[in-house]
């Protein structure tokens, strides 16, 4: 269970790099008490396993795990215990950033950054926070606004616009959250191509810029609910 008092942070480590690891143990370590090391992984299965057994209350996860991504899973690791997961990685990809935040993800941190700053994100997350960059941030934070403040992106008009298969896409869209398009084309039976042609025309038409906004607009407006 994350920690909510001022014991030791139990933090699991995985990269699929082994000098990698030993570096990030021997970070974690140096800031004992406040947190240590409880085990480390180098693959999506030592990891699942660790998680359950170790009961960790930091996962510190890298997004290249040996040609696979983290995020494939870290639903998983988010059922296999109660720890926060927060993504170690090199890239700075904004759709990376969007679809970890909506697959649970309590944070990513980018690898270049100073050691302080990779240990306060440590101990900022066991605490319950929340540890993106400005830009993230800024955008979740304008996301919630908007919805607190009742403002619509598209009106009516441009919902009732939309076809039935532009709503599934939404519904989909929203059950698999972060999933890749691939994932969405399988569970409608399309093409990604297709997928990704109707996403561009949900996009037009709501007036929304990536699948993070559409999210956050078919929670608002209740379009990811089946017609009854």
């Amino acid at each position: 269970m994350p920690t909510t008092d001022h014991r030791s942070i139990r933090v699991l480590l995985v990269d699929d790099h082994r000098t990698v690891l030993w570096g990030l143990g021997k970070l974690i370590d140096s800031a004992k008490p406040r947190m240590h090391v409880v085990g480390t992984a180098v693959s999506a299965d030592e990891a699942l396993a660790l998680a359950a057994a170790e009961r960790p209350d930091v996962v510190l996860l890298d997004l290249d795990l040996g040609g696979s991504s983290g995020l494939e899973i870290l639903s998983d690791l988010l059922g296999r215990c109660d720890a926060k997961v927060l993504i170690l990685t090199g890239a700075r990809d904004p759709e990376l950033r969007e679809r970890a935040v909506l697959q649970g993800a309590s944070g990513m941190v980018h690898k270049a950054e100073p050691a302080e700053v990779i240990l306060n994100a440590v101990e900022r997350v066991a605490y319950g926070e929340v540890w993106l960059d400005r830009a993230t941030t800024a955008k979740l934070l304008a996301s919630l606004t908007d919805a607190a403040n009742g403002k619509q992106r598209a009106g009516n008009d441009a919902i009732a616009a939309l076809t039935h298969k532009e709503r599934d896409i939404i519904i989909a869209v929203v059950r698999h959250k972060g999933a890749p398009i691939k994932v969405i084309a399988d569970t409608l039976c399309l093409s990604s191509h297709t997928v990704r042609n109707h996403l561009a025309s949900i996009y037009s038409k709501l007036g929304v810029h990536s699948r993070l906004d559409l999210f956050m607009y078919a929670k608002e407006r209740g379009l990811d609910r089946s017609a009854a």
